[in-house]
């Protein structure tokens, strides 16, 4: 055992007895969803730790990130950190198949994936026997006690790299103390998102000499891809037509956004939103909320380019969200109008957009403080104040100018911060000799 280790508290001893015998259950479930997203036999074997990649040669770093997001936010990491060490190898894994398939459209150099084993002792260790990673950094809330515990038994540093634990978490996972406190041990680093998440962590159990603030790693991610052929086809077919974003939308938000348009078009009658639900799945459901708002639309699933007459271009499709945002100069970043907590206002810096944010923005808190602090973005409450901010960026070419000047220098400036995460890595995971 390693000598930072705690013995498994009974709450520990009993959960591993509970996913053992659940593990038939759990198996059928998890392939059934994979199987559904079309992902083969052999890579849903993954989940039970059953490897479809050779073991490179050296040591090899484990990133684990549960889905999209977290996945993507590594990859600008992972980048610089073989440009650092290119003796490293290194291994990605998470749970879904979107994430699957868009890691593997932006690998990083000497890097694979795989999907993550289940939290279940016979899949831990064969995925730990075939891979030996030297260490295992786990992005944001991904807490599983037996990949930890049995990680930390076998000697591997382990981090937690820009956690966030909501007050939610916290309170369930305070009514064990001692358990937490178990879990928490296992990390040699913990890197919070922010000052409120890292108090957090040490609220749960945390060794507060191992809990550092970082900042947020999404808002350092490289900037998205670009398809430069669909975005010379999109302008070509929109000409010099007003054009903005409401992206990332959930139920109960595009209403809002459909309403706000229509008041844009009162203003500007040949003005196209481009709308992209959260989930693309969603494409006919939020098809037929245009159509009952009496707006035209174009499918981008469908393979419709918009015409003179879409009000609407609807993109339900995954991968193409880089295109839109450098097609449009305003963006509106959605699950920020609920309770959400709102989605990554970076992405759209990166292009050089003006970003638009509703008032739930918990999850991106400090940088939304940032760009809004130095006027690279607005707060809208509502339909009629999302439509008014659009309508004065429109009519104001000058005020759009300064506000997409002000994203674009707010994104260039992340870099240091990346750096500062790399240090906090590379010393409590003994990565400075590799």
């Amino acid at each position: 055992m390693s000598p930072n280790a705690r013995p498994a508290t009974w709450l520990l001893r009993l959960y591993r007895a509970v996913v053992r015998t659940a593990a038939p259950l759990a198996y059928r479930k998890v392939a059934d969803k994979l199987r559904a997203q079309g992902v083969t036999e052999d890579r849903i074997g993954e989940t039970r730790g059953h490897a479809t990649l050779p073991r490179p040669n050296g040591d090899l770093i484990w990133f684990h990130a549960a889905s999209v997001g977290e996945s993507l936010s590594v990859l600008t990491l992972i980048t610089r950190l073989s440009d650092l060490h290119p003796q490293l190898q290194f291994l990605m894994t998470s749970g879904t198949a979107t994430s699957a398939d868009l890691i593997a459209r932006r690998m990083p150099p000497n890097t694979r994936h795989q999907f993550a084993p289940l939290d279940i002792p016979a899949a831990i260790a064969a995925f730990y026997d075939h891979w030996m990673p030297r260490a295992g950094i786990f992005v944001e809330s991904e807490l599983w006690p037996n990949i930890l515990l049995d990680g930390r038994a076998r000697g591997m540093r382990l981090a937690l790299l820009n956690a966030r634990m909501s007050d939610k978490s916290v309170r369930g996972w305070q009514k064990w103390p001692k358990t937490a406190a178990t879990v928490m041990n296992c990390f040699d680093t913990l890197i919070a998102q922010n000052s409120q998440n890292a108090e957090n962590l040490a609220r749960m159990g945390a060794p507060r000499e191992r809990v550092r603030t970082g900042t947020n790693l999404k808002a350092m991610s490289a900037p998205l891809p670009v398809d430069a052929d669909a975005l010379a086809a999109l302008r070509t077919a929109l000409g010099d037509r007003p054009v903005w974003v409401a992206s990332s939308t959930h139920a109960g938000e595009e209403d809002t956004v459909l309403a706000a348009h229509r008041t844009i078009l009162a203003a500007h009658p040949d003005a196209c939103l481009v709308l992209i639900p959260r989930h693309p799945e969603r494409g006919t459901d939020v098809a037929n909320l245009i159509a009952e708002a009496g707006l035209t639309s174009a499918r981008r699933s469908a393979g419709d380019p918009p015409d003179a007459n879409t009000q609407v271009y609807l993109a339900d499709t995954l991968g193409e969200t880089g295109t839109f945002y450098t097609l449009c100069p305003i963006v509106f970043v959605a699950g920020s109008l609920l309770p959400i907590g709102g989605h990554n206002p970076f992405e759209p810096a990166q292009t050089g957009a003006a970003v638009l944010t509703g008032p739930h923005r918990a999850n991106f808190a400090e940088t939304y403080e940032a760009l809004l602090g130095t006027g690279a973005a607005t707060e809208v409450a509502d339909a009629s104040d999302l439509a008014r901010v659009v309508l004065n960026l429109l009519g104001n070419p000058a005020q759009l100018d300064r506000q997409r000047r002000s994203a674009r220098q707010f994104a260039d400036r992340q870099g240091s911060a990346l750096d500062q995460i790399i240090d906090q890595l590379e010393t409590a995971l003994d990565l400075t000799d590799a």
